[in-house]
């Protein structure tokens, strides 16, 4: 039997980290690019031309988007495998469990009949 709580928060997690991906992932990987093929970077504006910056701080911010989507995507992961093997919600110890059947709730009934 699987935990279907940790199953559902890991396909929450991984499908927002590919769409965070999709989504912004073509502002950063220009870096690479730049840096590799002219070794100058350059700051892209709507209403202003490039400008020059240094390619260390583009990589970088480049390198911190990548960790962040790497993160929600592989602690999708953990949470589906912990989703597929967890059992330990259905494993409850007898002297915590609630319900007919429970030798505490007959004690207590037991005790009001007499």
């Amino acid at each position: 039997m699987s935990d279907m709580r940790f199953t559902i928060i890991g396909i929450v997690l991984v499908f927002v980290g590919f769409i965070i991906l999709g989504g912004f992932g073509q502002n950063f990987q220009a870096a690479t690019l730049e840096s590799n093929e002219f070794g100058t970077c350059y700051e892209y504006s709507d209403n202003m031309p490039p400008v020059e910056i240094n390619c260390s701080f583009k990589i970088f911010d480049q390198t911190i988007f990548f960790m962040l989507v790497l993160g929600f995507i592989g602690t999708g992961i953990i949470s589906l495998i912990k989703g597929v093997k967890g059992d330990w919600d259905s494993r409850v110890k007898p002297e915590d469990m609630v319900g007919p059947g429970n030798n505490q709730n007959e004690n207590s009934e037991e005790s009001e009949k007499d």
